[in-house]
């Protein structure tokens, strides 16, 4: 079955009903959302991404940015932007990295362990399309793969995907098959229901720490 938005959105509209669990937007979210993210762009990305582009360009040959199509808020996809970290191949098929996968460069292998491969999602969160905050959204592939097989998956996607999640800090990153995808969603519903300023505060804590000490499951 071909991918598209329209079978997305009729999937996700059949599969998620209005959970009383879910907690009201946090007040002040997206104002916050978009003011971090332009003070990020303003002071970080406007010279990451130049220097990071070069060091990419001298890894292997190609563009600087990896554009993918994601599964966003309410089911609707969306371009995600990453810092390139494999080696180019046009028009090539989607398919999960895994530890020592040889399509990741040396520069890629770095950004990826210390997640600044992520960075360029700030201009996502300007968008509209994603928070800093949220379940981390999956590649439209991805998601086609488990939609229907693990029951309510689709209400990570009642919140807008984040930059950083709660199942990422948590350990719950890296290559993965049925097992992880049930452990990740019980804990993306956990934060759906509980989430407030301050867990997302802590969550950005120790994203931060992860980049610092680099995450041993960011291959």
């Amino acid at each position: 079955m071909e991918i598209t938005e329209d079978v997305l959105r009729i999937t996700y509209s059949q599969t998620t009903e209005p959970s009383k669990k879910v907690r009201k937007p946090i007040a002040g979210k997206r104002v916050f959302d978009v003011c971090m993210a332009s003070l990020v762009t303003v002071l970080v990305l406007f010279w990451m991404i130049p220097l990071i582009g070069v060091l990419i360009k001298l890894s292997s040959p190609g563009p600087i940015f990896y554009v993918q199509w994601r599964t966003g808020r309410r089911g609707k996809p969306f371009r995600c932007f990453k810092f390139r970290t494999m080696k180019y191949v046009k028009d090539s098929s989607f398919k999960q990295a895994t530890r020592n996968d040889p399509r990741i460069t040396p520069i890629g292998q770095f950004l990826r362990k210390t997640n600044l491969d992520e960075m360029p999602q700030f201009l996502n969160v300007i968008l509209g399309d994603m928070s800093i905050v949220g379940p981390r959204p999956h590649a439209l592939e991805h998601d086609a793969e488990y939609w229907t097989i693990v029951p309510n998956f689709s209400h990570r996607y009642l919140v807008r995907p984040g930059i950083t999640g709660l199942a990422q800090t948590r350990g719950l990153r890296g290559e993965v098959g049925l097992r992880e995808m049930k452990n990740r969603l019980r804990m993306d519903q956990w934060y759906i229901r509980k989430r407030s300023t301050v867990l997302d505060v802590k969550i950005c804590w120790w994203t931060v720490e992860k980049m610092i000490k680099g995450d041993k499951k960011a291959w």
